[in-house]
């Protein structure tokens, strides 16, 4: 698959996941990501392509030129592109990567529990579909 964009990857059903990339959408003003859902057609085929479990959905996929990130090192490498008044939280980079995955991994066990889920992926809005694969 044909990658002109840095792509995030993440759990279409899950209503703290639908947030965050609305969120990111929000601030992505220079257009800069694509999205797609990993349960989607285009999920499966990328996390095929990067050899990534295409049942397991415990974290978000961040993909960038060619490189795949997980966890905590995708939402900061998500985070490096966002506007300069979201960057602070870069800091937070500089735990060791063992401590901001143990955090990561808390959230996404208890995501569905805090935030709930949805019976079917999120739907884009028509203008923003053209944003997700």
């Amino acid at each position: 698959m044909q990658q002109q964009h840095p792509v995030i990857l993440f759990d279409g059903i899950c209503n703290f996941c639908n947030g965050a990339v609305n969120f990111i959408i929000k601030l992505d003003k220079k257009k800069i990501f694509q999205f797609a859902a990993l349960q989607s057609s285009s999920g499966q085929k990328l996390l095929q392509e990067y050899q990534l479990s295409a049942a397991n959905f415990d974290s978000f996929v961040f993909i960038d030129n060619h490189e795949v990130y997980q966890k905590s090192k995708a939402a900061f490498k998500v985070i490096s592109y966002l506007p300069w008044y979201i960057k602070w939280t870069k800091v937070f980079g500089l735990l060791p990567v063992s401590l901001t995955d143990a955090v990561y991994t808390f959230i996404a066990q208890n995501r569905y529990k805090w935030f709930g889920k949805k019976a079917q992926c999120m739907l884009p809005a028509p203008d923003i579909v053209n944003r997700f694969l």
